[in-house]
């Protein structure tokens, strides 16, 4: 049966799967958002439902010191006898990095507190096998040159049990990475990604008859990567995670970028699912590549992604709403169906993106729209929505009130440039109930901005590229384009900007019904 690639849109890079029964459960890298580490759940593997966060509010990671894509770095999911088990890394600070375990009964949480592993490298994965948890990244443990070491640990208290010890060198491609063991017959299988999380990522493979080696490499590597397709369907495409589904089936779930204008994309890393056959005893994956529109073994017909509409009727926070950082709750109040938000007193920067709420731009053709009060508008105060990648690359579609009343404006800041490309005076009388409801459309190419009348008429404004959105532009890159609620004010404030109803919907659920051919 025919689906599409990918099957976690926007950012969601980094994926790792588990299977229980016939219930697979998924985790992706947040970095330095909060709530942090989603967790989805799926029968069929290519319609999937957020459960939660595996860190939320209650049981937090403190990330308000981290750098712009630093934070939590790829999570790798696991069940083993009642629990489930995630391991993850946390870049505290540029290139000091600490692996962390934490458990559950149920996947939708609450999760314990994170325990310390005492071993460095990235990408930290584990293997229950034969009685033992084995504990895997790629540190090189000081040995010269790149290597995956793996060790046994308690999974309960991360306590070392067993000393760490390089098993594999990789194959030379640089950028040894996101290692992950299985055992498999009669074989232990490493997978790790290699090349570089850009255009030269790739997969491979290689395998022992012990899990502590010696590993051969497969003949055919790398198993997965787009770096040479001119096809130009997908691109980056590595970090995979390997499994079985219960009718027997292989397959491996991996990160993805789909190209945008000239080849770049505003939605970074997406989560693609891949089949996999065994040839001659090693994974295989048709053509060694990943693909937009795929054929595989599914188990039901995709839909297109749900809208998502926060009417904000209830004090808790859906788990899609995510902030940068651990946010201070105090300034945010939901209550009888609006969200007052303290105005932040200044500009974003690289360790504050205050008075912001987003959700994940969910695909490049969307529509976001909600309203603000300009009523409860204080002199100073701008509200309104937001699209942005980090503190130097956003645009501020909002509204403002100042001494001559109020004026519609589109600011963007790429870089070192922050400009604003289009003012309009409101007239005071712009609304009847003293809400404006602001719109913004994506689409591949751009961002169209525009406002909507009491009878639900959308009058566009103005337009900005998206392509300045790429990773190609916004440097390091690991994270992806959040859409969402932002309010700002004029030196250090304590005034509030009020919104209400605000809402994501999918222009191909409106225009072409719930399934996907």
């Amino acid at each position: 049966m025919q689906y599409r690639n990918p099957i976690l849109r926007g950012f969601h890079p980094d994926p790792s799967v588990c299977r229980v029964g016939e219930d697979y459960y998924l985790v992706t890298s947040s970095f330095e958002y909060y709530p942090a580490m989603p967790v989805y759940h799926s029968r069929d593997l290519v319609n999937w439902t957020l459960l939660g966060n595996a860190q939320t509010f209650s049981n937090s990671l403190d990330l308000r010191a981290v750098r712009e894509n630093g934070g939590i770095w790829a999570p790798t999911i696991r069940y083993h006898e009642g629990l489930f088990y995630i391991v993850v890394v946390v870049e505290s600070s540029a290139n000091v990095f600490a692996n962390y375990i934490l458990h559950a009964k149920d996947p939708a949480g609450p999760w314990s507190d994170p325990v310390r592993v005492e071993i460095g490298g990235i990408d930290p994965s584990i293997l229950f096998d034969v009685g033992k948890a084995y504990f895997c990244t790629n540190d090189g443990l000081g040995l010269g040159g790149e290597g995956i070491c793996l060790g046994v640990i308690d999974p309960l208290t991360g306590r070392t049990l067993e000393p760490f010890r390089r098993i594999w060198a990789g194959t030379g491609e640089g950028w040894l990475e996101a290692p992950h063991v299985y055992h498999i017959g009669e074989w232990y299988y490493l997978l790790c990604a290699e090349g570089g999380t850009y255009s030269g990522h790739m997969e491979v493979a290689a395998r022992a008859r012990s899990v502590w080696g010696p590993y051969e490499s497969c003949p055919d590597n790398p198993i997965l990567t787009n770096r040479n397709d001119t096809t130009k369907q997908a691109c980056c495409c590595g970090h995979a995670d390997l499994f079985e589904d219960h009718l027997g089936n292989w397959w491996m779930v991996h990160l993805g970028v789909r190209p945008g204008v000239l080849s770049q994309s505003q939605m970074a890393r997406e989560t693609f699912l891949t089949p996999v056959t065994w040839k001659n005893g090693w994974p295989s994956v048709h053509d060694s590549r990943a693909r937009i529109v795929e054929e595989g073994p599914i188990l039901a017909q995709q839909k297109p992604w749900p809208d998502f509409v926060d009417d904000f009727t209830q004090k808790t926070w859906p788990s899609d709403w995510i902030f940068v950082r651990n946010p201070d709750e105090t300034r945010y109040v939901r209550e009888n169906g609006t969200l007052s938000v303290f105005a932040s007193g200044s500009k974003p920067d690289e360790k504050r993106f205050e008075g912001l709420a987003c959700v994940r731009q969910p695909d490049m053709d969307f529509c976001m729209e909600a309203d603000v009060c300009v009523d409860a508008l204080a002199c100073g105060v701008s509200a309104g929505l937001c699209v942005m990648v980090n503190h130097l690359m956003y645009m501020f579609w909002g509204v403002k009130r100042d001494e001559d009343g109020l004026e519609l404006f589109l600011e963007r800041r790429a870089d070192d440039l922050d400009v604003i490309t289009y003012t309009e005076k409101l007239d005071p009388q712009c609304t009847e109930d003293g809400w404006l409801r602001l719109t913004i459309r994506g689409t591949k190419e751009c961002y169209a901005f525009g406002v909507t009348d009491g009878e639900g008429s959308v009058y566009g404004k103005c337009t900005a590229s998206a392509r300045f959105f790429a990773n190609v532009f916004t440097g390091r890159g690991f994270t992806g384009t959040m859409t969402g609620l932002y309010a700002e004010a004029e030196g250090e404030s304590e005034k509030m900007a009020v919104f209400r109803h605000f809402a994501l919907s999918n222009p191909e659920r409106l225009n072409h019904g719930e399934e996907i051919g």
